[in-house]
């Protein structure tokens, strides 16, 4: 460990006692906010100053051991050989502890523990284009299963052909955002369409957006003068999703032009409220991404830009393979990926962001 990296986990061992300082304030305690804040921040330090504190007990055991065993006068072969053990022992420990204090050090994006909003909306190509719309929707879905995730449409459209021009879902589970947030981007899919006589092979595209759903008491207060609000049947394939009363809402942000819409379910409050939720998740995002704007070359460190028009990734039917280009990782198990088998893409996507992430820290460090 260098210096300065010393240096900082022992600034965070002090921001640590203030900490616990602060919490034991009846009046911190008294603010709800404030105190959930405090305590979200002393979790994650206690964590790196426990880890720290555990490896320099383990080297000291380290050297003394070494003392053992280069003192010329114990003539002890069993000490001896208890402090090889002991050295053996000690140097494994120390590189676990090492990984995972790296591990616990790297930035934490307190979004990643949030719910997602999961829009997907068809692009160039047409019929094809929402039939792949309807394919990565029931892929995502697939792998929300898989992860013991719920999730809940929120507003489709339909094409006539089937698929969809534009589906929004919520996404429900522990770090939904985390697992899903480098989705967000241009999909790309290269193959012969039902609807191609000839057998050509196509290239269409999506888009994908992954929100954070934001805290009911962290969510934007919404001006309503500066809200339309709209009601309509709900439409759909029928079923469930066809109403005989006006109970879809569509609320537009006049200022933006934002819209978002909710008609999953016959009340019209609770589509409403979902639909303000929406509106609000949006909201915020445009807000980080004017923040995010000057940040530019360190948010392209961190698995490519960002930018929803970015293609960053493409499923090769005829080859059989899916490509992410951010990490130019191959995968040629493209029907497993389309039943939702993600976990090797999204894995290998968080490891290239935490070494990125770690190579920041050792710099800002240094």
């Amino acid at each position: 460990m260098t210096s300065s990296l010393h240096d900082r986990i022992e600034r965070l061992a002090m921001r640590l006692s203030e900490l616990d300082a602060l919490l034991a304030d009846p009046q911190v305690a008294a603010d709800g906010r404030r105190y959930r804040s405090l305590a979200r921040e002393q979790a994650e330090l206690a964590e790196v100053v426990a880890l720290y504190r555990r490896g320099q007990a383990r080297t000291a055991d380290l050297a003394a051991a070494r003392e053992i065993l280069a003192d010329a006068a114990l003539d002890d072969a069993e000490m001896k050989t208890m402090a090889r053990e002991e050295i053996e022992a000690a140097g494994a420990e120390l590189q676990r502890l090492d990984r995972e204090l790296q591990q616990a050090l790297l930035p934490k994006d307190p979004d990643d523990a949030r719910n997602a909003f999961l829009e997907i909306r068809a692009g160039t190509g047409g019929d094809e284009s929402a039939l792949f719309a309807g394919d990565l929707a029931r892929m995502y879905q697939r792998y929300c299963e898989r992860r013991g995730f719920r999730t809940e449409v929120l507003s489709e459209h339909e094409a006539e052909l089937g698929g969809y021009k534009e589906l929004v879902l919520r996404v429900e589970g522990e770090s939904a955002y985390g697992q899903l947030r480098f989705e967000s981007g241009g999909h790309r899919v290269q193959r012969v369409p039902a609807t191609e006589s000839q057998g050509r092979i196509h290239t269409s595209a999506c888009t994908v957006a992954v929100l954070p759903e934001p805290d009911a008491e962290e969510e934007l207060q919404l001006n309503p003068a500066e809200l339309r609000i709209d009601t309509y049947r709900a439409s759909g394939a029928g079923g469930q999703h066809v109403n005989r009363t006006d109970s879809a809402i569509r609320i537009t942000h006049l200022p933006t032009g934002l819209v978002a819409e909710c008609q999953d379910d016959r009340s019209q409050h609770r589509n409403k409220a979902k639909a303000m939720a929406v509106l609000a998740a949006r909201l915020r995002e445009r807000e980080e991404g004017q923040r995010r704007a000057h940040e530019a070359a360190a948010r392209k460190a961190l698995i490519g830009s960002g930018d929803r028009s970015d293609r960053i990734r493409t499923y090769n039917f005829p080859q059989g393979r899916v490509t992410d280009h951010r990490i130019n990782l191959t995968l040629y198990k493209l029907g497993m990926v389309m039943d939702g088998d993600l976990e090797e893409l999204v894995a290998a996507l968080q490891a290239e962001r935490a070494v990125q992430q770690l190579a920041q820290l050792e710099t800002g460090a240094a």
